[in-house]
């Protein structure tokens, strides 16, 4: 594992950094760490990047040539002139497979959106949402 030592003169104070950061912007942060926030279980974790820079460099120490990597073919490929026919006609079967798969994960979408919106209208963060009712309420 690598580490990164600095000089003294390369270590600024924090204060420079985060001088600009307003409280509304803080409670917006918190919230999002805590909604991702999760149970780490070191068990579970597997450093992957460790253990390809280690094969790296075993194969450099045996003067063997370095391939690069190839990209795994993306699984989720479909024709988009089907998606567009399929989505002018309107379906009325229900989803089934990746499809009703898809359904949950943009329901899934929406409902942290409503959350987010929500949780924006109720701080008072400027957001189009509270600018546009703020001019309502001016006018």
């Amino acid at each position: 594992m690598g580490m990164l030592l600095r000089y003294l003169y390369e270590v600024r104070d924090s204060a420079e950094y985060f001088e600009d950061i307003t409280k509304d912007m803080l409670d917006l942060a918190k919230h999002i760490v805590e909604q991702k926030a999760s149970h780490f279980e070191p068990d579970k974790f597997e450093d992957r990047y460790e253990q390809a820079l280690q094969e790296l460099l075993d194969q450099k120490r045996k003067d063997r040539p370095i391939a690069a990597a190839r990209k795994p073919a993306p699984s989720n490929v479909f024709n988009l002139m089907d998606a567009l026919k399929h989505s002018i006609k309107g379906s009325s079967k229900p989803a089934t497979g990746a499809k009703a798969q898809n359904t949950k994960k943009t329901a899934a979408a929406k409902s942290r959106r409503r959350a987010s919106r929500s949780f924006l209208l109720s701080t008072g963060y400027p957001s189009p949402i509270n600018r546009q009712r703020t001019m309502q309420h001016q006018r």
